[in-house]
This record gives C-alpha cells, sequence and structure tokens, in this order.
C-alpha cells in the first residue's frame, strides 16, 4: 500500500510541475498529461527493475555504460567524417540509442555469469533472499487444508508465496455457482487467513502475473523457475509437468503416504469393518491415517472392531492397501484383488 501511494505522489507530482512549467512550449493542460505519460512510464520501467535479480541489474547497467561508451567514440568518428548538420545529429543519435540498447539486453542476459561470492560479503544481504527458502502455494493445496497444519507444527519453514492469480483462482472456485465448489473455494480462503493469522509463519502475497500464460499451473511453474522457489502442491499432474520443467515440488500428498507407519507380515491391528470388499466375503475398514485395511471374511463383521493379523501390504500411487485376515485361525489364499494389485502396481508406479 505503500509503494502505491508513493508511485501516486510521483504521477501528482511530475504532472503539476509539467502543468506549470510547460515544457515545449504545450499549454498546460498537455504539458500534465504528458507529464502523468513519463510518470506511468518510469513506475512500470520501475517494476521490471525491481523484477530483476542483483546479477541482471549489474549486468544491465555494466552493459549501458559500455554501449554508451562505444557510441560516444563512434560519434567522434561520425564528426570528422560528415559535415555538421541534420544528417550528423541523426547518426549519432541512432548509435547511441543501438549501443545502450544492445549494452542493455546483452548486460541482462549475460548478468547471470557474475560471481558475486568474489567480492565477498559486499553483496551479502543480497544473497540472502536467494536462501529464504521460498515455496509457493498451488490452489489444490490451499484448498486441501493440510498445508495449515503442517506449519503449525514447525516442519514447513521459511517463507510462504500465494500469487495474486492464484487468489483469483480461488475466488472463483468460492464464487461458483455449484454448491460444492462454492464451500471448497470458502474453505480455501479461510484456510489463508487462520496460517495469516499464525505468528510464526510468514504469508507472502506475490504480484507477478504472467498475461501470455493463461493456464495457471504453468504461471507457477514459471514463477517458480524466476523466484528460486518449490512449488507445494498435492495436484498429481502439476508434479509431472514441474518435473518436466526442472521445478521442485513439494507434493503433500507424497510426505503423506512418507509419514504413514510402516507395516509388516505378521502384525497385529484392531480395525473397525466399515464396508463390504469387491471380492467374496472381504470386509473393508480404514487406519486413522485413512490406509485402506481388506480383511478376508470379514464381511459379516460390518460395524464390528475385529483383530487383524496383516498378511500382505501393497504400496500403489495412491498410497498403501493393506491385506489380513481375522484372528479366529481361519485360513487365507490370495485373492483376485491382491493378485490384481500386485500385477498393476509396477504400472501404477511407473505411470
Amino acid at each position: 500500500m505503500d509503494l502505491i501511494l508513493i508511485r501516486l505522489c510521483f504521477l501528482l507530482v511530475l504532472s503539476g510541475t509539467c502543468f506549470f512549467l510547460r515544457p515545449f512550449g504545450w499549454n498546460a493542460w498537455t504539458s500534465a498529461l504528458a507529464g502523468a505519460a513519463a510518470a506511468a512510464l518510469v513506475v512500470v520501467f520501475e517494476q521490471r527493475v525491481r523484477a530483476l535479480s542483483l546479477r541482471r541489474l549489474i549486468g544491465a547497467v555494466t552493459g549501458s555504460i559500455l554501449g554508451i561508451f562505444g557510441a560516444f567514440l563512434i560519434s567522434l568518428v561520425l564528426r570528422e567524417s560528415l559535415p555538421a548538420g541534420n544528417t550528423q545529429s541523426v547518426l549519432t543519435i541512432f548509435v547511441l540509442l543501438l549501443m545502450a540498447y544492445v549494452g542493455l539486453l546483452v548486460g541482462t542476459n549475460k548478468g547471470d555469469m557474475l560471481n558475486l561470492a568474489a567480492l565477498g560479503d559486499l553483496f551479502g544481504p543480497e544473497r540472502a533472499p536467494a536462501k529464504r527458502n521460498l515455496k509457493i502455494l498451488d490452489t489444490s493445496a490451499i484448498i486441501d487444508g493440510r498445508i495449515a497444519d503442517m506449519a503449525e507444527t514447525g516442519f514447513l519453514e521459511g517463507t510462504l508465496a500465494v500469487p495474486q492469480f492464484v487468489l483469483r483462482e480461488l475466488q472463483m472456485v468460492a464464487d461458483s455457482q455449484d454448491g460444492s465448489k462454492r464451500q471448497r473455494g470458502r474453505r480455501g480462503l479461510d484456510v489463508l487467513h487462520r496460517m495469516q493469522g499464525n505468528s510464526l509463519l510468514t504469508i507472502q502475497i506475490l504480484e507477478n502475473d504472467y498475461p501470455k500464460i493463461r493456464e495457471v499451473d504453468l504461471k507457477l511453474i514459471e514463477l517458480a523457475k524466476e523466484m528460486d522457489g518449490k512449488i507445494v502442491t498435492n495436484d498429481f499432474n502439476l508434479n509431472k509437468v514441474a518435473g518436466l520443467h526442472n521445478v521442485a515440488v513439494l507434493n503433500i500428498n507424497d510426505l503423506a503416504n512418507a509419514l504413514k507407519p510402516v507395516v509388516l507380515p505378521g502384525e497385529k491391528m484392531r480395525v473397525v469393518i466399515l464396508k463390504e470388499g469387491k471380492e467374496y466375503n472381504q470386509g473393508v475398514g480404514y487406519l486413522d491415517d485413512g490406509t485402506m485395511v481388506v480383511v478376508d471374511h470379514a464381511r459379516k463383521m460390518i460395524g464390528k472392531t475385529v483383530d487383524v493379523t496383516v498378511t500382505s501390504v501393497l504400496q500403489t500411487a495412491s498410497g498403501k492397501m493393506i491385506f489380513g485376515k481375522m484372528e479366529d485361525g481361519t485360513p487365507r489364499t490370495e485373492t483376485k484383488t491382491e493378485m490384481r494389485m500386485e500385477m498393476t502396481a509396477p504400472e501404477i508406479a511407473s505411470n
């Protein structure tokens, strides 16, 4: 907000100055409009420069200075080669603009090759943001809600960034005509408010946008490249696309699966049978972390708590599946479900 006020004051001051001084003999209102246009161009230039890294900024300044110096040398040759007049003036201005422009572009593109570490601690404060461990939140991760619980535990450190285009998408979901989508969108907004109210977290709203890119996922990938950050999501497709672009992704689902307790065949557990299984006489229950437990000969035990001995564990892309039998000594054979899962699990993991 303070930055917006400063820009507005700059625009008003420059417009007022041109209004009263009337440069180039223009009338007052034409001068004021020209001043406002010049101030707007300066603000746009300032926004672009502010987004540059220190290396690129130093490269741009160095390239511009070298280009202007080269243009000065060429202008000396033009003064000796051409008679004074409009032709000489036009060529001198053209060479100056050309060299400054080329120097600016080349310096900006080659700025990443600068080694600021060779300058010691001179640029120490500027290097700090590069290591601030920026994490960019996706819409799906915000709506999911688990990111808030993770952050409150203290395991998630660094700055949590929410781009404006993600906020817009979240607002569109919250304003949807579909009741289910509207509820999910409002839950995402509530999660953001909850995270902002946590004094231990640093939530940053990023104004960066890419108008030429329509898809939000591709905008996130481009932003992560520019800010050298990581994307936090539970979107499977975004995870894969970001990997193709060499962008680091923190997948909440992968973390949840990794934190599930390791269960080995022969271990005993107690579960509540909630529904029938796909195969004959099977019952299905769930652990506290959501892991599905398929129990043989437990169809008649729906709604009851049974003791189960683990017989096998299958890892799939969607999580773990535990197969077991009740503690009644009933012999057990491998079911069709397990055989299908064993055959398809490698294919699911490869996809």
